[in-house]
């Protein structure tokens, strides 16, 4: 016996008409074609699936073993059928992300929670543990959203700028270097530098600052959450270096002393990179200029 979905929807339409002529208008199929597919469905299987003397036309037992079967699976069919059309009208799909950037949770949730007002369809999630592998997983197509400092020349990848930020030194107002107006390498031997627990190399104050001098903190001790780390400089317990939007509001807390590292300051840039065939569709496109405005309020204090 072969079952497709036509029959069901065939089954659950003259249930809920009561008839032949009421069904055959539901379906939009003329009365002789909807009686020759009942007939040819009642061939296969092989008995009646109507009672034909009652008026409304009612199901045999066989025929109400369809209808279970065609109420359990259409309902299934038809909401991937308005999943795909919303795909096709751009209004849902699929939004995971990687991020690069152990700090960007800081400015990524409230750019987020604007989009989800947005778009509610689309299906959001944040991947960190693929940090160290982001980019393979981005074409692998096991993310669609890649936040990086490090753009790459990679076949398929597109690299959107998001904004400029500076990495910038903190330090207990108590301590020695709160005097200075700005910080060198060489003034972070003999201090703890306190980190989110990445690999060197993804650290602003490493790969841009330490690792090109040759300089060597006295030790590193790895905190995953911003406000331990914080909390960990006010007490003079170590330094560090923070996006500037991370420490929009302790440049106005008298516990704490910001400064550029370096003199003319150092400036970085953020890109999200996704695949070139997403980057245009409608959610991509409002995701990417909600992460180019909002971080910027939080770098004002706005």
């Amino acid at each position: 016996m072969h079952i497709e979905f036509r029959h069901l929807r065939t089954i659950r339409a003259i249930h809920e008409a009561g008839g032949l002529a009421r069904a055959a208008d539901q379906l939009h199929i003329t009365q002789s074609a909807l009686s020759h597919q009942v007939k040819g469905l009642e061939d296969q299987a092989g008995v009646e699936l109507f009672v034909r003397r009652s008026k409304p036309l009612k199901l045999s037992a066989a025929g109400r073993r369809l209808l279970v079967l065609a109420e359990k699976v259409l309902p299934e069919i038809e909401a991937i059928e308005q999943e795909f059309a919303g795909i096709q009208s751009g209004k849902s799909g699929r939004l995971h992300i990687a991020i690069e950037c152990h700090a960007c949770f800081e400015w990524l949730f409230p750019v987020l929670e604007k989009f989800r007002h947005a778009w509610p369809e689309v299906d959001v999630d944040i991947r960190p543990g693929l940090a160290f592998d982001a980019l393979p997983a981005l074409m692998r197509e096991e993310v669609d959203l890649v936040v990086s400092s490090d753009p790459e020349e990679l076949d398929g990848a597109d690299f959107t700028p998001l904004f400029d930020y500076a990495p910038v030194f903190v330090a207990s107002a108590q301590h020695p270097l709160a005097a200075k107006d700005f910080v060198e390498a060489a003034d972070f031997r003999g201090e703890t530098l306190i980190t989110y627990p990445v690999d060197r190399a993804r650290l602003d104050v490493f790969s841009q600052l330490l690792m090109p001098a040759k300089v060597e903190p006295a030790s590193v001790r790895q905190v995953e959450l911003t406000a331990v780390i914080l909390l960990l400089v006010a007490s003079n317990r170590g330094v560090a270096v923070l996006p500037d939007w991370v420490v929009r509001e302790v440049r106005y807390n008298s516990d704490y002393v910001t400064r550029p590292i370096t003199e003319n300051g150092l400036t970085r840039r953020l890109y999200a990179a996704t695949r070139g065939e997403d980057t245009t569709k409608p959610f991509m496109s409002h995701l990417l200029r909600l992460a180019r405005t909002e971080p910027v309020k939080l770098q004002r204090g706005a």
